[in-house]
């Protein structure tokens, strides 16, 4: 009998998956009212923006994933493109090498709150004013401020009073952060998502209307009108410990709206999984597959040194071929089909051997090697760099002054299933927008200032997001979806999870209780977007005697405080529906619930 931290959830009316517990009750509440998963994750969504400031926002972004019963599975893409002034010569021009982690020079046109309500509006049941209800009553009339929120803005309290005055107004409300566990209001940005249903009811009794209404105030009313009143004057102070403008407008905002595209998807034991496009990081999940089928994990001890290796080998490689290759396919020609192809990975699995690579090794043969050569010598340029600390994601043994990613994963009784990892326009950021409540997102410091690549500034180009939800299909009729916060260990910790899962016969929960690991082998994607080359991270219940293998094996192992690493969530239908749900016990936030 495996031994786990929390019960696996089960029921067949409804589950909901959240990294934060009210949320997740949320989200469980809509569909007690008689809404659809869409309704409630929308419901959920804009509730983990209020409760979890510091790593989500509204004008944030947002990719998910979904299907609902007998139909495709379709990925939903809020991620929004560099505004029309990002261009590499106004960036040069600032005496910059690489794009700030934060401040307005970092900023992409807000995505996320356009795609919530595009979902809400093809998929969901329930009015705007329903669904955004309880977040708007946590926003303004409080909730209990989760002890890392608090310890985030006392630290970062003195910045926001010089640098970032507007931010000191909404965090530090009367000077002070706010004590952990205490009520915790934001009645501007309660306000503004008041104002945007009033919006849409004055457009009639048309639920569509009415979100359409409110997704024009957002891109072409008032929130888009402070957004630009604030950006004409404002010069912030940034990372790279300069002041700023920004180049995002209005007619940018007006300009751009979500959008649905197929999925992408490899077969993988029984499973087909299906991952977000190389405008993410999703494929490199898929590409990962495709080199550990040549190996026999099955007959690895799944918290041994053996599946260890192997598995941190092959993420070594599929990043490689992330940082290389992956990119906006409406701006650049990405070979995902010879990424994924069978002679090509297995080529890749051979290149893991008994020992640890401190290489970089992206992969030739589509016609890009160009490519491939461009990001050897990047990585070589950022190996060891000496610049302020990173501006993304995630755990306890990170600094406190970097931002994250909420996920959530919610399937229905009748099947309908989401998995969405909203992220960016977090509290560290950008200052908030006078009157909105709410700042900006820093997704554009995943774009270089170098040309011919990918991953090159552009205006209308996305930049190559981390956030990448997941959705798996079984031959036997078993479906479910699943993700984690995490930066570019997102896929890496969903990888762990999932063939513990198909191999070793995990369940749900006993597989996020489970001892993690992760490479910071590759280069990061985030400011100052270093490469470690050889190094690790794991959790130290996986044993002195397996750190001790891996070290032995040229690994540069750094071992993570306990129960720090992940933070998992997943949903499962089987094909009699019965449902199945479990949340990580990590930072005693993640909660599940169903019934």
């Amino acid at each position: 009998m495996t031994f786990t931290t929390r019960p696996e959830i089960r029921g067949t009316f409804g589950v909901v998956t959240s990294t934060h517990w009210i949320a997740s009750a949320v989200g469980m509440g809509i569909l007690e009212r008689g809404g659809n998963a869409f309704d409630a994750a929308v419901a959920t969504a804009i509730t983990l923006q209020i409760v979890e400031p510091h790593l989500n926002g509204p004008a944030g972004d947002m990719p998910a994933i979904f299907q609902k019963p007998g139909e495709d599975v379709q990925v939903l893409c809020a991620q929004a493109p560099a505004p029309a002034g990002a261009t590499l010569d106004h960036y040069r021009a600032q005496d910059l090498k690489l794009i700030p982690g934060s401040g307005l020079l970092a900023t992409v046109i807000p995505g996320a709150f356009d795609g919530w309500m595009l979902m809400l509006r093809d998929h969901g049941t329930m009015s705007l004013r329903d669904v955004l209800a309880p977040a708007i009553g946590y926003a303004r009339d409080g909730h209990p401020v989760l002890p890392r929120v608090a310890n985030q803005i006392a630290g970062l309290a003195e910045y926001f009073a010089e640098h970032w005055p507007t931010s000191a107004d909404v965090w530090t409300p009367g000077g002070h952060a706010p004590e952990p566990h205490s009520l915790f209001k934001n009645p501007d940005l309660a306000r503004t998502y008041e104002r945007l249903v009033k919006a849409g009811e004055a457009a009639g009794d048309d639920r569509v209307a009415q979100i359409d209404a409110a997704r024009a105030e957002w891109s072409d009313g008032f929130v888009a009108d402070a957004i630009e009143t604030y950006l004409a004057h404002a010069e912030v102070m940034d990372v790279s410990e300069a002041k700023h403008k920004g180049v995002l407008t209005k007619s940018d905002m007006a300009g751009w709206s979500a959008t649905y595209e197929p999925s992408l998807s490899y077969e993988y034991h029984g499973w087909t999984v299906h991952k977000t496009g190389p405008w993410s990081q999703g494929p490199v999940l898929l590409q990962a597959l495709a080199i550990l089928k040549h190996h026999d994990l099955a007959a690895m001890d799944p918290m041994g040194a053996d599946f260890v290796h192997t598995v941190i080998e092959a993420m070594k490689l599929a990043y490689a071929d992330r940082e290389a290759y992956y990119g906006d396919p409406l701006h650049s020609d990405i070979p995902m089909e010879h990424l994924l192809s069978d002679g090509y990975n297995a080529d890749r699995a051979e290149l893991i051997h008994a020992t640890a690579s401190t290489e970089q090794r992206p992969g030739r043969g589509a016609g890009h090697d160009h490519l491939a050569d461009a990001y050897i010598a990047r990585a070589a340029r950022d190996f060891g760099a000496a610049h302020a600390a990173p501006q993304e994601p995630t755990m306890a043994h990170l600094t406190e002054k970097r931002g994250d990613t909420v996920h959530l994963d919610i399937i229905d009784a009748a099947g309908n299933m989401v998995a969405a990892t909203p992220s960016g326009g977090w509290l560290q950021s950008n200052p908030v927008i006078p009157g909105l409540g709410f700042p900006l997102n820093s997704r554009a410091q995943m774009f270089w200032l170098e040309d011919g690549l990918p991953t090159t500034l552009a205006p209308g180009r996305r930049p190559r997001t981390t956030l990448t939800p997941t959705l798996a299909i079984h031959t036997d009729g078993r479906r479910m979806v699943f993700g984690t916060p995490g930066g570019d260990q997102q896929d890496q910790w969903q990888l762990i999870w999932f063939l513990r899962f198909v191999h070793h016969g995990l369940d749900l929960q006993a597989g996020m209780d489970a001892p993690l690991f992760h490479s910071m082998h590759f280069q990061g994607s985030f400011y100052p977007r270093e490469a470690k080359p050889g190094e690790m991270m794991i959790e130290p219940n996986f044993g002195d005697a397996v750190i001790a293998d891996l070290r032995a094996r040229g690994h540069i192992v750094h071992v993570a405080e306990p129960w720090s690493v992940g933070r998992l969530t997943a949903a499962l239908r089987d094909a009699d529906g019965t449902l199945r749900a479990a949340a990580t016990p990590r930072l005693m936030q993640a909660y599940a619930v169903g019934r």
